[in-house]
């Protein structure tokens, strides 16, 4: 059973909206984060960073910092760029990205089932960031970008999407990165049976925001132990349930600096152990699992796994990313820790497999590898199992945005 609250969502006002809802401000590079906070005085990133264009500096992570957003929040609200809806709904979002329709709900997750599991994990998180977002949670009072949950297809949640959707939008609007969005507000009846319909689905997975999901739950415990838990809306934090059948799982492809001391003709007899080995004339992606296509110094390869190096009873070490990781990154290429070590950077399968190429080619890099994307069916496997997955596995869409419905905890 999954428990969906329905809630009053602070949002813009409709002639602003796409003005003010942004993709996270870490997404952004540093210019251009500084030219949407030069043009856009509604842009929620205005409250993400209250000190632009002042002179006051704090420290990042801070409580002084923390207020700081918050008094830009109540600014705001003030100002009547954030309005409050007077009851509680369940939103249907829906986002287009080249012809693809993201449909599904805005609505609070449950912390029980979170801390029972019934809302699934498959990613580890950081106690360092874990406090500061609990502690970050815990000044500002709300979630402004959405936990990115996942669920088995049920017909009754997709019958209300589809005949819903059929009316007009409380918003339509798209954004520079060609990107369509549309939200309707459930009324009391349609939500009622949203609620009831998502008591079907036995358990949900977070497809991103682990870090968001373990410190709201945080913040619900922090509170209690001091004594100031006093609101319902702490039971829950702001989430997006969409049909797993509806999410879009890329790859995360790996680009390494250094061969270790190796020469080309070394380090490929030492992947020719645990794969076999054929050049091809150009780039491409793998067609199918357990095979890598990589770029070395500017000259393409394909490498399919040996049976040897495939465990295809553990849900983890099947996986073509702990692969590479045990037979290529650590004992060849001397990479013991995909987190830390500054000699491996990561890219979405979003990117295109030109300007992988194009970092090679210029020197950044000596080697990238091109990874087969991981199936929705190994992610439930690995969360299912309460195991891991390999660091940067997976590149899920859709990419929520920030300000577009917030969720008051302190109500």
């Amino acid at each position: 059973m999954t428990k969906i609250a329905p809630f009053k969502a602070l949002r813009p006002v409709r002639d602003k909206v796409h003005l003010v809802a942004t993709r996270p401000y870490y997404s952004y590079k540093k210019n251009v984060l500084k030219a949407k906070l030069d043009t856009n005085p509604y842009t929620f990133l205005r409250i993400i960073n209250p000190e632009f264009g002042s002179k006051l500096k704090t420290k990042p992570n801070t409580k002084e910092r923390f207020n700081l957003v918050s008094e830009k929040y109540t600014e705001f609200l003030k100002d009547g760029i954030l309005i409050q809806d007077k009851e509680p709904h369940v939103y249907i979002y829906r986002q287009t990205k080249n012809g693809h329709e993201f449909t599904g709900i805005i609505a609070g997750a449950n912390v029980e089932e979170y801390e029972n599991d019934l809302i699934k994990k498959h990613e580890a998180t950081l106690t360092s960031r874990e406090a500061m977002f609990t502690n970050y949670l815990d000044v500002v009072g709300y979630n402004a970008e959405p936990v990115l949950l996942s669920y088995p297809h049920e017909q009754s949640i997709d019958d209300l999407l589809v005949e819903y959707a059929k009316t007009r939008p409380e918003y339509e609007f798209t954004t520079t990165d060609k990107i369509k969005h549309e939200l309707w507000i459930l009324p009391e009846l349609e939500t009622k049976k949203m609620v009831a319909a998502f008591e079907k689905i036995p358990a949900t997975y977070i497809a991103d925001g682990h870090h968001r999901s373990a410190s709201s739950a945080g913040l619900k415990k922090h509170r209690i132990s001091k004594g100031t838990s006093h609101f319902e809306n702490e039971d829950s934090f702001l989430a997006f349930f969409i049909d797993e059948n509806r999410l879009k799982i890329l790859e995360f492809n790996r680009l390494v600096k250094t061969l270790n001391n190796l020469s080309e003709e070394e380090f490929l007899a030492e992947l020719a152990i645990s794969f076999t080995l054929k050049k091809i004339p150009a780039a491409k992606k793998p067609k199918q699992e357990h095979q890598i296509t990589m770029c070395l110094n500017g000259k393409w390869y394909e490498l399919n796994c040996k049976p040897s190096i495939i465990d295809t009873n553990h849900p983890v070490r099947c996986l073509d990313a702990e692969i590479l990781t045990q037979s290529v990154l650590t004992p060849i290429l001397g990479i013991h820790d995909l987190k830390t070590d500054d000699s491996i950077e990561f890219m979405s399968g979003a990117e295109s497999i030109a300007s992988l190429e194009e970092k090679i080619t210029k020197g950044k890099f000596q080697v990238g590898f091109i990874l087969y994307p991981i199936s929705m069916e190994q992610v439930k496997k690995v969360a299912d199992n309460k195991l891991i997955m390999p660091p940067k596995s997976t590149w899920v869409e859709p990419k929520m945005r920030s300000g577009l419905t917030i969720y008051n905890i302190n109500e």
